[in-house]
């Protein structure tokens, strides 16, 4: 009964996880609706629905545009070569077994040559997955703690999380481009709202005063939104390693191993860091959880120590981990 309860507690994180993931992705697309449609209105307010549906469908051809040669471009960027079966054995193994555990196909598999401690997923599916580690860890981490990290890559495949996050992450940037062109219309004195005479005239000025405050909001709640995505779709991909691994312990030793290593920022940039298992671009100083990418790794070992118990130790007899 323990070991039910227990195992209940996991898919309830899991499920409270997607859930604010989904919320959050909401309250983005309200906020490309609501500048599409301020946008609109103060040039024509009574035809104000043309900016709702022209900036959702822009949203949607964004969000398809990022399913091909998303995965492409982030290994171009990370200078990411294909593993070989000669130097990369136990990699490959290590990621065969968790393709397996996790149900998905065995992704493509790519090493970068730099010391530090990363790794990150990309692809538009799990049929179209690669998975790509550097050097560092290779050298650094053991077999408990590669497969840790393995698997939480695994989990972001799994979870269709890279997908997720290329998608909101370019209609976020959407966003400020939005409100950029609405106050530059703005300073120029362009849209007054001119159809619909004193009816008119009265929904265009609260179109513009909405717009105004949109423009000014929405780019940093947009980047805020996101950050938020982004830090939820970490502690998933944690919990969903543990599931996989049934070994909690392995996750949590790597990942105080990443964080007390110094990270090179040669193989990432701001459009990438999001995708690492964490942050190459973190400068180390404390900051507002609100402007960070990723948990802290004090909060994701935390989360994992209490993941511990709901799996058999691994002096057990259970031989899931064989």
């Amino acid at each position: 009964m323990a070991r039910t309860r227990k195992t209940r507690t996991l898919q309830e994180q899991v499920s409270a996880n997607k859930n604010a993931s989904r919320l959050y992705a909401l309250l983005l697309i309200a906020f490309l609706a609501l500048l599409g449609t301020t946008l609109v209105g103060t040039f024509a307010p009574e035809e104000w629905y043309w900016g709702t549906i022209g900036s959702v469908a822009l949203g949607a051809i964004v969000a398809l545009t990022a399913d091909f040669g998303g995965a492409d471009i982030v290994l171009s960027i990370s200078r990411a070569r294909p593993a070989t079966p000669e130097e990369d054995r136990v990699l490959q193994n290590v990621v065969e077994e968790m393709a397996l555990a996790a149900g998905v196909p065995v992704p493509l598999i790519y090493v970068i040559d730099d010391p530090a401690l990363n790794a990150f997923a990309t692809g538009p599916s799990p049929e179209h997955a690669v998975i790509a580690v550097t050097s560092g860890l290779l050298a650094k981490l053991d077999r408990d703690e590669l497969q840790g990290v393995v698997a939480h890559e695994m989990g972001h495949i799994r979870n269709f999380d890279i997908q997720f996050m290329t998608r909101m992450t370019l209609i976020a940037g959407l966003i400020p481009l939005i409100a950029d062109l609405l106050l530059r219309l703005r300073w120029f004195g362009i849209g007054r709202g001119r159809h619909g005479g004193r009816h008119g005239s009265n929904f265009g000025a609260i179109f513009l005063v909405v717009g105004l405050l949109l423009a000014v909001l929405a780019p940093l709640g947009s980047m805020l939104l996101t950050l938020a995505v982004s830090r939820k779709r970490e502690f998933l991909a944690d919990a969903t390693a543990a599931e996989l691994t049934r070994y909690p312990e392995g996750l949590a030793r790597a990942l105080a191993k990443l964080g007390s290593e110094g990270q090179s920022k040669a193989f990432s940039n701001r459009a990438t860091q999001h995708l690492f298992i964490v942050n190459p671009l973190s400068s180390g100083t404390k900051k507002s959880r609100l402007f960070q990418t990723h948990p802290s790794i004090e909060e994701r070992i935390a989360a994992l120590q209490n993941l511990m118990g709901q799996f058999p130790s691994p002096n057990s007899t259970d031989t899931s981990r064989a």
